[in-house]
């Protein structure tokens, strides 16, 4: 009964046009009701834990550190390098694209900032090159989920304070699945182009693409900077977060000198208006998620999922099934808040290393963002592209199909995930 109630409240909530947050908040009231343990009181001190968190303080710096980015030159220096380097090939711009995202995603760790930014830069000259418009844009909102994957990592940081395990080696082991994410993109996007008959660019020369390597070099100093800052223990993911934003802005501000007073405060008030919504996201579902613990749902869940807990790898396909169906439906932030808790029992129980469970589940929550009715991804490329949902998501299905390759990939072999988190541990 108590898991159609928090079913149902939540669900009923959001279908009625409520905000996340205050659907958590209902569900959380609902269940209150249901186990008879209502108590205004309680409700707002399990609000006030759940902000009161000190690994959060990571998330305002690192989306920081994004927006000055964005603002003081670093994105355009590395979408320069990337188009001196792979700009002339066949299908060239689409390279870029990917390589930029990687870039992009080691420095802001958010998937919609990071596809708006290659949707505002690359599309115009995708679209000039009179590429596919359909299919550029389904390229950028499928590279642009990698940035989840690849540390720093908002939703890392989520999953890491949920549930209760280290952000630094969740940051470290997400390193080569995003880049094999990435790889599976080139494949695609190779394979989707590789018949096009439409005339090269020149190549650059070496001195212009040495200049562009050198002009983008502070830029690719910093994600250089939180691997080997992570790596040795030198500074600790929230540490990390002020270390990105002072690094971001001492770059944008002294050595690019392109950051201005005005950019600088809007830089500011977006990394704060973002990081209230998520801070909100974190302390509703907090009351849900005590109550869900008080219920012993995790161990109904347990009862249900116990035909495949003698295997590992029929136990991820099954879950990663059922947060893939939650993902199309439900926000990314929501999916994780509200699914960790209730996930953590299970794989605990089957002996699954949480590190690499969270990095599957961190992979199959991010491709939910390219997956609609939702598709927070694909929203923000049809804004930019100015094309409809429909034919965003004809363009990102080749690239969702091998998205979802190198999950299956991942979970087969849990060997990808496990074996090169434990050379950067």
């Amino acid at each position: 009964m108590t898991v159609w109630v928090f079913i149902g409240s939540l669900l009923g909530s959001m279908s009625l046009g409520m905000p996340i947050a205050f659907a958590l908040l209902v569900c959380g009231i609902a269940l209150m009701l249901q186990l008879g343990i209502f108590d205004a009181q309680i409700l707002a001190q399990k609000l006030i834990d759940g902000a009161d968190s000190y690994p959060l303080m990571t998330i305002p710096f690192f989306l920081l550190a994004g927006e000055l980015m964005n603002a003081g030159g670093l994105s355009r220096r590395i979408v320069a390098a990337a188009m001196a380097l792979f700009g002339h090939l066949r299908g060239g711009l689409g390279y870029v694209v990917i390589g930029t995202g990687v870039l992009l995603a080691s420095i802001s760790g958010s998937a919609i900032a990071d596809t708006a930014t290659l949707a505002v830069m690359l599309l115009p000259l995708m679209r000039e090159a009179r590429y596919s418009i359909t299919r550029s844009s389904g390229l950028i909102a499928a590279t642009g989920i990698i940035a989840p994957i690849i540390p720093p990592s908002v939703g890392f940081i989520l999953f890491g304070v949920t549930a209760n395990v280290s952000i630094g080696k969740l940051f470290l082991a997400g390193i080569v699945p995003g880049v094999l994410m990435a790889v599976s993109l080139v494949a695609a996007w190779w394979w989707l182009v590789r018949t096009d008959a439409s005339p090269l660019p020149p190549k650059r020369s070496q001195a212009e693409t040495r200049r562009a390597l050198v002009n983008a070099t502070w830029a690719f100093g910093l994600p250089v900077l939180m691997i080997v800052g992570l790596k040795f223990g030198i500074f600790t993911p929230t540490e990390a977060g002020v270390v990105s934003a002072t690094y971001a802005l001492l770059v944008s501000g002294f050595v690019y000198r392109e950051l201005t007073l005005r950019a600088l405060y809007d830089a500011i008030l977006a990394a704060v208006k973002t990081s209230a919504v998520i801070m909100l996201l974190v302390a509703a579902s907090t009351v849900p998620a005590w109550l869900i613990t008080i219920a012993n749902v995790p161990e109904q869940v347990v009862a249900l999922l116990q035909p495949f807990m003698n295997s590992p790898i029929l136990l991820m396909l099954v879950i990663a099934f059922f947060v893939s169906l939650i993902g199309m439906a439900l926000d990314f932030a929501a999916v994780i808040l509200i699914l960790t808790p209730v996930l953590m029992p299970v794989v605990t129980v089957a002996g699954i290393d949480p590190i690499y469970f969270g990095v599957i589940f961190m992979v199959t929550a991010a491709i939910g963002m390219i997956t609609p009715p939702v598709g927070a991804v694909l929203n923000t490329v049809c804004g930019v592209a100015k094309i409809s949902m429909e034919d965003a998501v004809k363009g990102v299905i080749p690239f969702l199909i091998a998205e979802f390759a190198i999950l299956i990939l991942m979970i087969v072999f849990p060997a990808l995930v496990t074996v090169p988190a434990s050379w950067f541990h």
